[in-house]
């Protein structure tokens, strides 16, 4: 059985998405949704952990599908914070029709590809498919900014990652030179608010591989860690299974926060490092004609 058919589709996810932003009271970060749909769903980790061929999280890039249609049907709303939230007139809806999102969502994609009356049948079922994808979230400059951080040599991926870290507000950040052993590739000093300080440790995994980053790994990064480590960072290209999350996360043992890739590109470009934003326009070239 292909993997990727035991991933509900993005029109079995709207409904969940929509419960889990209820759950969390009205508004959410992405990771906050992906972890309570999970839970909601019960799903188990071989469903979890499925990635597709660029190496995205399929639950994830499934989610973001799902976002956007009850974006575009005017249910919830996204702020530049990257944060959901129900809009004021559905806040009291506790349950949507999904396939009544996708056909009113779908019908809005059509009647705007049919005021061009050039356009054919075939080219409008394509620009539902192009509308969507036009979203923040699945826009096609992730696909070739990951392509290049794949490919990038190792030891620069390390140095991109101490420029982000700067850049977040981390003082002497160092990169210790030793890719590959399994350990720390790096420290550095963080400050919050400018007053308090924490030394920290991080590790860079540029992995060409589809596959996420499993427990191992993370329970070898918190074994390099010395005692006046007070936090780990491990940053991949990649994806974290949920068992990597939950070994990261486990009480007792000292905490390693993640970034996956996804969020290494999000901070990129929200600091603006190595891209800059397009700003563009829609033309109405119905005013036009009629002016």
């Amino acid at each position: 059985m292909d993997q990727q058919s035991t991933v509900p589709s993005f029109s079995e996810l709207i409904n969940p998405t929509w419960q889990a932003l209820h759950v969390l009271g009205g508004s959410g970060k992405n990771d906050e949704i992906y972890d309570e749909v999970i839970k909601l769903l019960g799903l188990p980790d071989s469903v979890v952990d499925v990635v597709n061929n660029s190496g995205e999280n399929m639950v994830g890039y499934r989610l973001a599908w799902a976002r956007t249609y009850l974006k575009k049907y005017g249910a919830i709303n996204n702020s530049s914070r990257a944060v959901w939230s129900i809009t004021p007139e559905f806040m009291s809806t506790k349950e949507l029709d999904a396939s009544q999102v996708v056909r009113k969502v779908n019908q809005i994609v059509r009647d705007t590809a049919r005021a061009d009356s050039s356009k054919s049948t075939a080219t409008e079922t394509k620009v539902i498919a192009e509308t969507v994808e036009q979203s923040d979230e699945l826009n096609s400059w992730r696909k070739r900014l990951h392509s290049l951080l794949v490919h990038m040599d190792p030891f620069a991926f390390e140095r991109l990652a101490k420029r982000l870290l700067r850049e977040m507000g981390c003082d002497a950040v160092e990169v210790t030179k030793k890719s590959s052993d399994g350990g720390i590739d790096g420290i550095g000093k963080f400050k919050l608010q400018g007053i308090f300080s924490f030394n920290i440790a991080f590790q860079c995994k540029r992995y060409k591989d589809t596959s996420p980053i499993g427990s191992p790994a993370i329970r070898d990064f918190r074994g390099s860690l010395t005692t006046d480590i007070e936090k780990g960072l491990f940053i991949t290209t990649s994806t974290f299974s949920k068992a990597a999350k939950e070994e990261a996360a486990k009480p007792g043992k000292q905490q390693i926060d993640l970034m996956d890739g996804e969020e290494f590109m999000d901070k990129l470009a929200e600091l603006g490092i190595g891209l800059s934003e397009e700003k563009t326009y829609v033309i109405d070239e119905n005013y036009f004609a009629k002016i």
